[in-house]
């Protein structure tokens, strides 16, 4: 037992309901929601990748539902064009001069449904939205409304027609969160519900359980969570040495080291603590850095995944207590 430095009730019981109104949709996928609630309380956007048919734009949808804010969904397609996605200047003929018209970006949460089918100028025009929240037309800045978040899905197989994201905008994301099958127990409890009508909850039926303003004080409460030196050391000396070790081939920036940084204070939270843990760091490790590195050239005909090679390296660092 510990004394909490921060009341943590208020956020603990939002993230109950939170969690309780999606499971009354989604079986399993507990990892998947927990990294999806740490990201919004770090101000972070989130890449699914996952099979066809795992439930990520569902659990994606009913998570929007579960926050009284503005969402949009965009299906990125080949033929999108920047236009569809930040929006464009309309000629106004009342008064003889163009007038900016916001695309679907300038929402609250944002569903980006297969984000790799749209071509690189597409792509392109979500790097000053994503890191910066604004979003420039013609010499005028459009600042984002907070929250603002990004769920962006994928899926690594029908590549076909698809186009892989550039390294510069996979750094943007806090996350990528990999959707695996559901176990057998949990497969049979999704075919009972469908059988049986247990599971005959809607995404109407979904109830907000957070607004703009919890929102915002949650996400204050993350920053003031507290972090041990020796961790901060930690987290750096993690990132470090995905610069040089031997099956790295290009390591992850120091934007990676902020985002293990931030998405440790938000999963502590998650986990009812207002101080990190190493474990809340090597938990997270995965998330945050595989998809910031590339292999070297013998990982990769060897076909070793960056989740095998990015637990190699925490073995490799002695773990502070």
């Amino acid at each position: 037992m510990f004394e909490s430095r921060i009341n943590m009730e208020p956020i603990r019981q939002s993230i109950i309901e939170v969690k309780q109104e999606i499971a009354k949709i989604i079986v399993g996928q507990e990892e998947m929601v927990d990294l999806l609630i740490a990201a919004i309380l770090a101000k972070g956007h989130v890449l699914i990748e996952g099979f066809p048919g795992l439930a990520k734009t569902l659990t994606a949808k009913i998570l929007a539902k579960t926050i009284d804010a503005d969402f949009s969904r965009i299906q990125f397609t080949p033929d999108l064009m920047p236009s569809d996605v930040l929006g464009t200047s309309v000629f106004n003929f009342k008064d003889s001069s163009f007038e900016y018209k916001k695309g679907p970006i300038f929402s609250n949460i944002i569903l980006i449904d297969e984000i790799n089918r749209a071509p690189a100028k597409t792509q392109a025009a979500l790097f000053e939205v994503m890191e910066e929240r604004q979003v420039t037309n013609e010499g005028v800045l459009y600042e984002m409304s907070e929250p603002f978040f990004i769920m962006a899905t994928q899926n690594p197989i029908d590549m076909e027609g698809t186009y892989r994201l550039p390294e510069a905008q996979m750094d943007r994301f806090l996350f990528k969160i990999k959707v695996d099958y559901p176990t057998i127990d949990q497969e049979v409890q999704i075919l009972n519900n469908a059988h049986t009508g247990g599971g005959a909850a809607k995404l109407q039926d979904i109830i907000a359980k957070l607004d703009h303003n919890k929102i915002n004080e949650f996400q204050d409460l993350v920053q003031n969570v507290h972090v041990e030196p020796k961790l901060v050391q930690f987290i750096a000396e993690i990132t470090a040495k995905t610069r040089s070790f031997k099956d790295i081939h290009i390591g992850a920036s120091p934007r990676a080291s902020l985002a293990l940084l931030i998405g440790s204070k938000a999963l502590a939270v998650i986990r009812g603590r207002d101080f990190i843990t190493p474990e809340d760091i090597t938990d997270l490790s995965n998330s945050v850095l595989c998809h910031r590195i590339s292999l070297s050239p013998e990982k990769e005909m060897e076909g070793t995944s960056p989740e095998a090679v990015i637990s190699s390296l925490i073995k490799s660092i002695e773990i502070p207590r």
